[in-house]
């Protein structure tokens, strides 16, 4: 069984992850990721679900249209482990910009 992270450990870890927010109120993280369409979505999805089952370790996720929203836990650990830092990684890098916070539309002119 996989051991939960220590307090200090997941405090180093969220500060090398970019965009990934604590989930109020359980122990989690989650991130939403905006791709170009859903084609580009459902690849990464693809990709990730491939990774993830090689690690044996399965995401919280959703996704409409080109938006996936994911949540990491382990839980059998009842909290955040190595193996979603690992995921989330994992996650960010195949997912090119799509994790970055999205632009603000601009106003309309008339």
């Amino acid at each position: 069984m996989v051991e939960k992270l220590t307090a200090r450990e997941k405090k180093k870890a969220m500060s090398q992850l970019s965009g990934w927010k604590k989930v109020s109120g359980r122990e989690a993280i989650k991130k939403t990721f905006i791709f170009a369409d859903f084609n580009a979505a459902f690849a990464w999805m693809s990709r990730v679900a491939m990774q993830a089952e090689k690690m044996d370790h399965h995401p919280e996720w959703h996704n409409v249209y080109k938006t996936v929203n994911v949540v990491l836990t382990t839980h059998d650990a009842r909290g955040l482990s190595p193996l979603d830092i690992k995921l989330a990684r994992f996650m960010d890098k195949t997912a090119g910009g799509a994790g970055k916070a999205a632009a603000k539309p601009k106003g309309r002119k008339k």
